[in-house]
């Protein structure tokens, strides 16, 4: 750890990089990277949340050590695709649950990363940043979490849940 976060923070010492940061830390792997020299220049975590996996106690993990969250798989693969909540909730918002999905990310003050690689489906995914959820459509979405894990290859670290 002390190697590679010192790496990292030698490239942007040399102005090879603006900012650092880790991906799928866990909240002990995050801990220990902030200890080691060099790891006060760590900017983010990006880390899996979706409905389905909000990932909270790392959210919140990161946010007490003043590390922000970046969001990957908003969409989780397209399951928001069938979702009945997503489905009503983009109805009332006159959007798409592909769109819904990473609008209730960044909602949560995490920085949302959708991607695609069809044009329309891009432009979709800013119109999402648009979208301004109500409470009631928070707490419906919220309570979608069921701890879905979609990246979970078999060398993962034991995942805070």
């Amino acid at each position: 750890m002390a190697e590679s976060i010192g790496a990292l923070a030698e490239a942007r010492r040399l102005g090879l990089t603006r900012h650092i940061g880790v991906s799928n830390f866990t909240n002990a792997q995050l801990d220990e990277a902030l200890n080691v020299e060099g790891g006060d220049q760590i900017i983010t975590n990006q880390v899996e949340v979706h409905p389905f996996l909000a990932n909270r106690k790392v959210v919140d993990h990161c946010e007490a050590r003043g590390v922000k969250v970046t969001g990957y798989m908003p969409v989780a693969r397209g399951k928001v695709m069938d979702d009945d909540t997503l489905k009503a909730i983009a109805e009332e918002q006159n959007a798409t649950p592909a769109q819904i999905a990473p609008a209730w990310v960044a909602s949560r003050d995490i920085v949302v990363i959708p991607s695609s690689t069809k044009r329309e489906h891009l432009a979709a995914n800013l119109e999402a940043m648009k979208i301004s959820l109500t409470a009631d459509e928070m707490t419906r979405i919220d309570e979608l979490d069921r701890g879905e894990r979609i990246a979970n290859p078999s060398f993962a670290p034991e995942w805070d849940e």
